[in-house]
């Protein structure tokens, strides 16, 4: 059997669309923290199971019978590694014969912040000594688009990028690459990007084309940026993340032409210029 953790998130759910396009529902397990939220999956014929990071005892039962694991990355920025070390312990316990987790692109060297926990968690199941697969996910699209409305708005996209190039994928992309990797078992380490890489001023221009609206970019530093994101909401720590994020892209972080992830999907990424479309269609 095949099963997702976090499966009722925005990815785990598009992953799961992923493989019941190729097996049976049936040999798919849905681990989610609320069963009751994934009725319309146990309609299809999805198995369904309570997996909650804060109840170790729910870990090792869920995965009975399960031979390969997707472990999605938590949410919880600074509970990530406890998290991922409990699922980890309990795939080793549950006899899993091929992990895979969704770590950030180019982990072992990224200077993002946030790639800290992804190091940590690579590390774990290193030396947990089970075949695994590290899917080393570059930014998605909708990273960008979510704020798509408001900055054609205002006629401005804000950031700390300057010129750095992005190599974002739509994150459907990154579920089939998931979703293939699973089935096929591939161990290894993969570096995951878009086809089409942008800079914030390119995607500037997509929302002014789309809309019809001039929109430009307004490159900030780092601490202006954060500042910014904190006036309009963000809780300090996550305003933070963001633009540490956005700052370090600024000198390519993000950037990755390998290709590696269209020829695990047998197509083009989807690129920045049709999602821009679509999210102001």
């Amino acid at each position: 059997m095949f099963a997702v953790t976090g499966a009722s998130g925005q990815l785990g759910r598009l992953v799961l669309d992923a493989l019941i396009e190729r097996i049976d529902a049936r040999q798919i397990v849905a681990l989610v923290r609320d069963p009751a939220k994934m009725v319309d999956y146990a309609d299809r014929g999805v198995v369904v199971r309570r997996f909650d990071y804060a109840d170790p005892a729910s870990l090792v039962p869920a995965l009975d019978g399960v031979d390969r694991l997707l472990l999605i990355s938590g949410n919880e920025l600074g509970q990530r590694v406890p998290q991922h070390r409990g699922v980890i312990e309990a795939a080793k316990a549950a006899g899993i014969g091929f992990l895979a987790y969704t770590s950030i692109l180019h982990a072992d060297t990224s200077p993002i912040g946030l790639a800290g926990e992804h190091r940590e968690t690579e590390a774990l199941i290193a030396a947990s000594g089970l075949s695994h697969a590290l899917l080393r996910n570059g930014w998605y699209n909708e990273n960008y688009t979510a704020g798509a409305v408001p900055a054609v708005e205002h006629g401005a996209v804000l950031g700390s990028s300057g010129t750095g190039r992005i190599s974002a994928a739509a994150r459907a992309d990154y579920a089939a690459a998931a979703a293939a990797i699973l089935i096929a078992g591939s161990a290894g380490v993969f570096e995951l990007a878009g086809d089409d890489a942008f800079t914030l001023s390119d995607f500037a221009g997509f929302l002014a084309d789309a809309s019809g609206k001039p929109v430009v970019y307004r490159d900030m530093l780092e601490a202006d940026y954060r500042a910014a994101l904190e006036q309009v909401g963000l809780p300090a720590p996550l305003a933070a993340m963001l633009a540490d994020s956005s700052a370090q892209a600024s000198t390519d972080t993000l950037f990755d032409d390998g290709g590696v992830l269209g020829r695990l999907i047998g197509r083009p990424t989807l690129p920045m210029k049709v999602s821009v479309a679509a999210a102001l269609g």
